[in-house]
């Protein structure tokens, strides 16, 4: 290299004007001597040489950069025509650089530089020449100005910017496909010689890639250029000046190309065959397993979409695509019976969700598998023959009779035997049994449907060899009612009559109930228990008379709460609550006179809409039993009758007792007061009734 740069300044110093020559000559022109006077010298072959009269005349210094020689560097020479030697004169240099950089001998005019010089950090200096006289310091010529331009050497070598460069390109690109472009800059005079001028070169990384030699851009240069089989380059670019000849300088740099993918690969399954197994005690929507096809592309090239496209078991499996993995997973869609069917197969297809159209040509994208599913048993509970039971009986079967039988299987291929208990939390007080062996269900005490009309029972069943795994069934016992219960009397009776009561008089209702529920509904047959030939009874089929003989109207004998003569018979019912207050008046059997206009029923709305009919009152001597067919068959046929679940009854004393009224209500219109003292002569049995109205009151007829 060094051998180089002094050829290459024996060179540039043949060419170039040597500075030792060069020389500014300074001359004044005159006002008698005019531009362009030319004189008459000889030279050295007696020749006549003519010279232009001229004043001060510049020249353009030229120095080489980067001198190495130990001594001042002469750049060139001021002279004057009016320098006649003798040393009159003075040269006086200023301007960039001068005195320091560069310096003048004051009486010969010749001009050194001080230093090396960089034609990078100044390519020219501009300074100003002038000679004086030395005695009077009078200029002898103006001022002149000259440049000193420095000459470049070829001293800098072409950099990169970057060290290092990275760069890709699509795999299987074209031959010719640009990848990067780089550039160096050389530091040199781009305007002389070729100093500047860089070419670029590939050290390394052919024959996959070429550069431009002019523009530095990098282009593929092998076609088919897989990133399958290898994905990273390292190319080394060269650029060198002098126009890449011999003895030019020279720098590197190093790019980095990745191939990037491109769809150029299908997916492939690994294996023609895959198996996989499932207990079939799995749940619905459970993952069994997974599949996955290989993509030797990358991103978005690689995904790939999972379906089932054939098989007998598309019904029973779904798959689904894994984005993350790219797995396709398989799901249970319905439940698995492995004494049904043990083996499942399927057909399953993989294909590319994103297809390059320029490589169709390389196959379809997409592969195929054969999925095996085999179905594994497991030890399942017994299953019962129904999913509930309701068994029916008569509340009077013995103790130990069968009420009904369960019956459940093994559902696993190799059967064993099953054992049936009862869940006695939901038969507490141990009514019923079960055989364990074949599921016959027994009373083991009595039944009572009035005490209970249900039970409603919890059947286990498990296997023999097995009785962790259990099956519950509900069993609902229905216990249907016999008739094995008596009528009783609705409330007690406690009757009183007077002595003078007329015969056929009816003096208390009776009614009964019975704990038992007939479908046809509770009948019932009233009679005397002994026979008295003072009292009948008529058996109403609902309701009970007793009559007697008429009384006379007097004042009411309590000796209860309750008012014998008003006696409703109870039904099992709410009934309408206030509602049925208004659905008739009881007054209306006391005083037949005192009727009102009936009432339309408020607890239920009649289909029509009846006028009130008002019912002539009864006259005085209409007997009881007409009374009561009058009022029945007008409730039968009124819409606004009390409600069909109730029972109306009418206690009415008629009025032709010799006795008069019994009752009170009428008490405020007497006059005077009462006088019961007579009670106390009637026997111990109106003793209370003397205690309640003696003393003081006024007496009248109570009998």
């Amino acid at each position: 290299m060094i051998i180089q740069q002094v050829l290459v300044l024996l060179l540039l110093w043949v060419y170039l004007p040597h500075p030792c020559c060069t020389e500014m000559l300074f001359r004044r022109t005159t006002e008698h001597q005019p531009k362009g006077f030319v004189t008459r010298t000889s030279g050295s072959d007696g020749k006549a040489l003519y010279r232009q009269k001229r004043g001060w005349m510049w020249n353009q210094f030229f120095l080489l950069e980067e001198y190495t020689g130990s001594d001042y560097q002469y750049v060139g020479k001021l002279h004057s025509d009016q320098d006649k030697g003798d040393g009159s004169l003075k040269y006086i240099l200023s301007g960039d650089g001068a005195g320091t950089l560069f310096i003048i001998d004051e009486k010969t005019g010749d001009i050194h530089a001080t230093r090396r010089i960089d034609r990078e950090e100044k390519a020219f200096y501009t300074l100003r020449a002038q000679a004086i006289n030395r005695r009077t310091l009078r200029p002898v010529e103006p001022e002149s100005e000259f440049v000193i331009k420095i000459h470049d050497i070829n001293d800098n070598e072409p950099t990169f910017p970057e060290e290092f460069y990275t760069a890709s390109v699509p795999e299987m690109s074209v031959v010719g496909t640009s990848v990067v472009q780089v550039t160096a800059t050389d530091a040199d005079d781009p305007s002389y010689g070729n100093s500047a001028r860089v070419i670029y070169s590939i050290l390394q990384g052919q024959p996959y890639f070429s550069v431009e030699p002019e523009t530095g851009i990098i282009r593929t240069a092998l076609p088919n250029m897989n990133r399958e089989n290898r994905e990273q380059y390292q190319v080394v670019i060269q650029a060198k000046d002098m126009g890449g000849q011999m003895g030019g300088l020279s720098g590197t740099t190093t790019v980095n190309i990745t191939l990037t993918d491109v769809n150029d690969n299908p997916p492939r399954f690994p294996q023609n065959t895959i198996h996989l197994r499932v207990p079939e005690s799995s749940p619905v929507g459970t993952a069994i397993g997974s599949v996955k096809a290989t993509d030797a592309d990358t991103g978005k090239n690689a995904e790939v979409e999972y379906r089932i496209i054939d098989g007998d078991g598309t019904d029973m499996f779904d798959i689904m695509t894994q984005k993350d993995t790219q797995e396709g997973i398989i799901t249970l869609r319905k439940p698995l019976d492995y004494e049904t069917r043990r083996l499942y197969t399927l057909k399953i297809e993989a294909e590319n969700t994103h297809v390059d159209p320029r490589f169709y040509y390389l196959g379809p994208f997409k592969d195929t598998t054969i999925v095996k599913i085999s179905v594994e048993d497991i030890d399942e509970p017994p299953v019962f023959s129904r999913s509930s039971y309701l068994f029916e009986v008569h509340e009077d079967i013995e103790v130990g009779t069968i009420i009904g039988t369960v019956m459940a299987r093994d559902p696993d291929s190799a059967s064993s035997p099953i054992r049936f208990s009862l869940d006695r939390h939901t038969d507490l007080d141990r009514v019923f049994n079960i055989h364990s062996g074949n599921g016959s269900i027994y009373t083991s005490k009595p039944l009572d449907r009035e005490i209970s009309q249900w039970h409603n029972l919890s059947v286990i069943a498990a296997e023999m060899n097995n009785l962790k795994d259990t099956t519950r069934v509900p069993v609902y016992v229905r216990i249907l009612d016999v008739n094995d219960n008596a009528p009783q009397f609705a409330v007690f009776y406690d009757t009183f009559v007077c002595e003078n009561a007329r015969a056929g008089q009816l003096i208390q209702t009776i009614s009964a109930v019975d704990k038992d529920d007939p479908l046809g509904g509770q009948k019932f047959f009233f009679s005397l228990a002994a026979v008295n030939p003072n009292f009948t009874v008529q058996d109403n089929e609902v309701v009970l008379f007793a009559a007697l003989k008429r009384q006379r109207k007097k004042e009411p004998l309590i000796l209860s709460k309750e008012d014998i003569r008003d006696n409703i018979v109870s039904y099992n019912d709410e009934g309408g609550g206030e509602e049925d207050t208004q659905a008739f008046d009881i007054g209306t059997l006391r005083n037949p006179a005192a009727i009102e206009d009936k009432k339309l029923r408020r607890d239920i709305i009649p289909e029509t809409l009846f006028i009130p009919r008002r019912t002539p009152s009864a006259p005085d001597n209409t007997d009881v039993r007409d009374f009561i067919n009058q009022r029945l068959k007008e409730h039968d046929i009124d819409p606004s009758a009390p409600p069909y679940d109730s029972l109306a009854t009418y206690a009415y004393e008629g009025n032709d007792s010799i006795a008069e009224s019994l009752s009170s209500l009428e008490s405020g219109t007497t006059e005077g007061d009462q006088n019961y003292d007579y009670l106390r002569e009637w026997g111990p049995r109106f003793n209370k009734l003397a205690e309640m109205y003696g003393g003081g009151e006024s007496d009248k007829d109570t009998s």
